[in-house]
């Protein structure tokens, strides 16, 4: 059986190599990208971890959020809940056609515009999110137990911050 020579592994930090490519960057802008790769990947880890909680109850993280919103904050327009749960107009229509089909939402009319509907948990739904949300909300603690309460709480401050600010900028430009 003939085998094909693999080439030997080049032990060199990748920075090192001559095929990379590091563009000159001031410490402002590097220290904004390295912020940026931590906090997807950070988002990325806890995600999955609370994916697989909800998963377990036939639900996707999108349609918990959706529950839960709805749960907390009771009947909310369409709209509101896309803006809560951050999807797209037509993301928020499949994902709460698929909660009526599972019997856990219902939609309702709105008196005061007939072209806006509400969503709204039924008993079923109810129950469900009543049933399982203590222990997903355990399985977010503990998958962010890798800094304490009170750093939580001052990451969550910073990181509003930083989004405020950037929800306040205008939009980006292309040249």
């Amino acid at each position: 059986m003939a085998t094909t020579a693999r080439p030997a592994r080049d032990s060199r930090p990748l920075s090192q190599h001559p095929e990379a490519h590091e563009p000159a960057l001031d410490d402002r802008t590097a220290a904004a990208l390295r912020l940026w790769v931590i906090m997807a990947r950070a988002h990325t880890a806890v995600a999955a971890h609370a994916a697989a909680d909800v998963s377990r109850h036939g639900l996707t993280l999108a349609e918990f959020g959706i529950l839960e919103a709805l749960y907390h904050r009771g009947p909310m327009l369409l709209g509101e809940v896309q803006k809560r749960i951050l999807v797209s107009s037509g993301g928020i229509t499949f994902l709460v056609d698929r909660l009526v089909a599972k019997e856990l939402v219902e939609r309702r009319s709105c008196e005061s515009d007939r072209r806006a509907r509400y969503a709204a948990l039924t008993p079923k739904g109810v129950a469900l999110v009543a049933d399982i949300f203590p222990a997903h909300a355990a399985v977010v603690a503990r998958a962010m137990e890798g800094i304490s309460s009170e750093e939580q709480q001052q990451v969550a401050d910073l990181l509003r911050d930083m989004g405020r600010h950037a929800a306040m900028m205008p939009g980006p430009h292309h040249d």
